[in-house]
């Protein structure tokens, strides 16, 4: 039975690769409705037993880029021309939710631990060292118990306390609110790293979410932020080209919160929408119909990887975007989030 749904999968990708999408437009902040709410699943429960430990057969490794308070509005009005390409050769949602509080270490931690904040108790949003570490077990937990080297590459110290240093091989950080000139840039960092071999890496831009707070969420100067971002982005890519690694390499990008006037982490929309792009082998092209959560992340890296996903998170895989059945009993967010 195994076998036959192996079997299902790949006849599945086959003919998910052949499809083509537009060139995603993204005019404003789209508003989830009950259409593209699919009923929800306990964490738990799955369609697919057979195949979630199963890694699918090219993804050789994952990359996890985080755009700080990036608004899914703000691709588009900031010209990102890979984020943009990512999108259009792979799937994606513009209403994805984040969590509440919709704050950077929460909604990290929420990311990366796949749960929600009740659970891995990372509520504050400062770096603050004697709080220790978010709770539970992470995505790098996993693939560290597994073998795999994780890389750790942030915009923002706090960020350490996501994940205990013993579950990342490597992790950096250039935080530009320390008052400190560093020597290395983020991309330099990702790259060196890329070049020592990666099987998960997690790489985060601030530079958006600094300009917000300074000049406002979808001014100019935010929108030149994310510019500059995803042409490192488009470095770091070119990189894994030459290197003959871009093909197998899934990408997730996504965000931890979006933003209105010079702040965030309320439950305005404008807060809890982010964007959530999957591109890699046997992706399939489309925007998704799942209402995609921002804990969902930890579970689709971890079956992409044929991980054991554990009972605990509150986050489950995207199956759809391997062409797979949606679940019907799929999770929502978090107790007062959408």
């Amino acid at each position: 039975m195994r076998y036959f749904y192996l079997l299902i999968i790949l006849c599945l990708i086959a003919c998910g690769q052949n499809a083509s999408l537009p060139t995603p437009i993204v005019d404003s902040i789209p508003t989830a409705t009950a259409s593209l709410i699919p009923p929800t699943l306990s964490p738990t429960e799955t369609l697919i037993p057979a195949v979630t430990s199963t890694p699918l057969p090219t993804v050789k490794r994952v990359m996890i880029i985080s755009f700080d308070g990036l608004r899914p509005d703000a691709i588009q009005a900031a010209e990102m021309t890979n984020l943009l390409s990512l999108m259009q050769n792979g799937a994606y949602s513009l209403t994805a939710q984040t969590i509440l509080p919709s704050l950077t270490l929460p909604a990290h931690s929420s990311m990366l631990v796949g749960t929600c904040p009740a659970k891995h108790i990372a509520r504050w949003n400062e770096y603050v060292p004697e709080n220790g570490y978010a709770l539970g077990t992470d995505i790098f937990d996993l693939a560290k118990a597994a073998g795999l080297r994780t890389v750790f590459v942030a915009g923002k110290e706090k960020l350490r306390q996501v994940t205990e240093p013993q579950s990342t091989d490597f992790f950096g950080f250039v935080d530009a609110t320390d008052k400190i000139e560093d020597k290395i840039s983020l991309e330099t960092m990702a790259i060196e790293e890329i070049r020592k071999g990666f099987d998960l890496m997690f790489l985060h831009f601030p530079d958006g979410d600094l300009a917000g707070h300074k000049d406002g969420w979808m001014s100019r100067q935010q929108l030149l932020a994310y510019l500059l971002d995803d042409k490192s982005l488009g470095l770091i890519l070119d990189v894994l080209k030459s290197r003959n690694l871009y093909d197998d390499t899934l990408f997730i990008i996504t965000s931890d919160h979006g933003g209105h006037d010079s702040t965030h982490g309320t439950d305005l929309l404008e807060d809890l929408t982010i964007p959530w792009v999957i591109s890699g082998p046997g992706v399939i092209q489309k925007q998704l119909e799942t209402q995609v959560h921002i804990m969902d992340t930890s579970a689709t890296v971890a079956f992409a990887l044929g991980l054991p996903i554990p009972p605990e998170w509150d986050g489950s895989p995207v199956y759809e975007v391997f062409g797979l059945p949606v679940d019907p009993l799929r999770t929502g967010g978090c107790t007062g989030t959408p």
